[in-house]
């Protein structure tokens, strides 16, 4: 893990400006002369910036995204509790952690942060750019906003906008963190219960109802109470509030919700697509309910040097890191 500090004013979309930004990052391999092996990874909501932890079987040594083959980036995005800049940073006008005082930020914002680390690096040339779910919205607004630097594009699992069902289902995480009594407190344990909850909210939506039917459906026939399912989204609340943080999650599920490519530019989401000059892969999942095929289809369609490969998975959402043998297969084939 490494860590980039930016001192010069961070503008924010909003018109916010954060008095200098810290940027952490993960890099495996070695760049050569040309540049041409640079493959930049953007992570998705909970993610941090060790992809071959979160990724496995997809990036790491004898994967497709070898190490000893790429040189491969990983960056933590702007707003997260991993190393960058977020709610749990010091306030240099406060000396004490924002919490809630942090300001809101945008797809937009993360990917001028990454810009800053690719500049710092001084890597003026992405070979191959990837992001499944979220992070395919920071690709696709990096390539919008670098499109020269970029020369091919892989987006699994995500869209050209955030839907009116991704925005309803973040918005229902958020008002289960906001019921936590305690989440007004200037903590970093504030909302910790909310976050339990919006965790389960969110879990049927990675997943669907077949795998959930399929994996926790109780074989005891007369339970009354205590079933598995129960204890399965109890279980995952445990495992996110052990992991990440409340306010850092309630900030990321609004950048998501501002997400729309075509937002501020004068132009449909199709015509932007269509402007596109990376050689893209688009991955979708079939049985995926929070970003379905259709979305995929769309920018497949209207983006013009594409590939579009739906995936029989019954991991719903969450397909796009547990298919990594399949994906592989396919990405493989692509690269030629």
């Amino acid at each position: 893990m490494k860590q980039f500090r930016h001192d010069l004013p961070f503008h924010l979309e909003s018109g916010k400006v954060l008095n200098g930004i810290d940027i952490t990052f993960h890099t495996y391999g070695e760049m050569n002369e040309d540049q041409s092996n640079v493959v930049w990874i953007c992570h998705h909501l909970t993610a941090n910036s060790d992809a071959s932890l979160w990724w496995p079987g997809f990036v790491g040594p004898g994967a497709i995204i070898d190490p000893s083959r790429y040189f491969i980036v990983c960056a933590n995005i702007l707003g997260s509790c991993y190393g960058s800049t977020g709610p749990l940073s010091i306030d240099p006008a406060t000396g004490k952690p924002y919490y809630m005082t942090f300001p809101q930020v945008t797809i937009r914002d993360m990917v001028n942060a990454h810009i800053l680390l690719r500049q710092h690096l001084g890597i003026k040339k992405i070979n191959t750019l990837i992001g499944g779910s979220m992070g395919g919205y920071q690709a696709l607004e990096w390539c919008i906003m670098e499109d020269d630097v970029i020369d091919n594009l892989v987006l699994l699992s995500t869209s050209a906008a955030e839907s009116a069902w991704g925005i309803a289902v973040h918005t229902s995480q958020r008002m289960a963190i906001e019921a936590d009594c305690t989440w007004n407190e200037p903590s970093a344990d504030a909302g910790k219960k909310g976050l339990k909850a919006a965790r389960a909210i969110g879990l049927i939506s990675y997943r669907n109802h077949a795998i959930l039917v399929r994996k926790q459906t109780d074989p005891d026939t007369n339970k009354t109470d205590d079933y598995k399912a129960s204890s399965y989204v109890k279980y995952q609340g445990e495992k996110l509030v052990s992991r990440f943080n409340t306010h850092s999650y309630w900030l990321l599920t609004k950048a998501m919700d501002s997400h729309h490519i075509a937002r501020g530019r004068n132009k449909s989401a199709a015509e932007i697509l269509q402007g596109l000059n990376q050689k893209t892969l688009v991955f979708g999942i079939h049985s995926d309910i929070l970003c379905p095929l259709a979305e995929q289809e769309f920018l497949a369609k209207n983006i013009p040097d594409s590939r579009f490969i739906a995936i029989d998975s019954a991991y719903g959402h969450d397909g796009f890191m547990v298919e990594s043998e399949v994906i592989s297969k396919y990405l493989a084939e692509w690269w030629g």
